[in-house]
């Protein structure tokens, strides 16, 4: 997975002045094989140091948050040490937003 292309705004249309359109929001579905996760400390407020170790790009933080919707309130400050939260698998990832 590529570095910036998979950004949460990234299939976002850009309007005629310039600007973001609405956010279109990518769903990640619950899959039989995710990975069920206790976020330790190292990890804490930082979903992203996460997601790069977990799929080699600090840009797919957001995957956690759309995983884990009724947990993750904010996808940030809800990122505590001690929450258990779903990790989609990369393959399973990957035949989602593309990869």
């Amino acid at each position: 997975m590529t570095n910036g292309v998979y950004s949460p705004y990234a299939k976002t249309k850009i309007t005629r002045t310039g600007y973001l359109d609405l956010l279109n929001i990518i769903p990640v579905p619950a899959e039989d094989d995710d990975i069920l996760y206790t976020i330790i400390s190292a990890y804490t407020y930082r979903p992203d140091l996460l997601s790069d170790y977990v799929y080699g790009t600090k840009d797919l933080w957001w995957v956690f948050a759309q995983r884990n919707l009724d947990v993750l309130k904010d996808p940030v400050w809800d990122f505590v040490a001690g929450t258990q939260i779903y990790i989609p698998k990369k393959r399973n990832l990957q035949q989602i937003i593309g990869g």
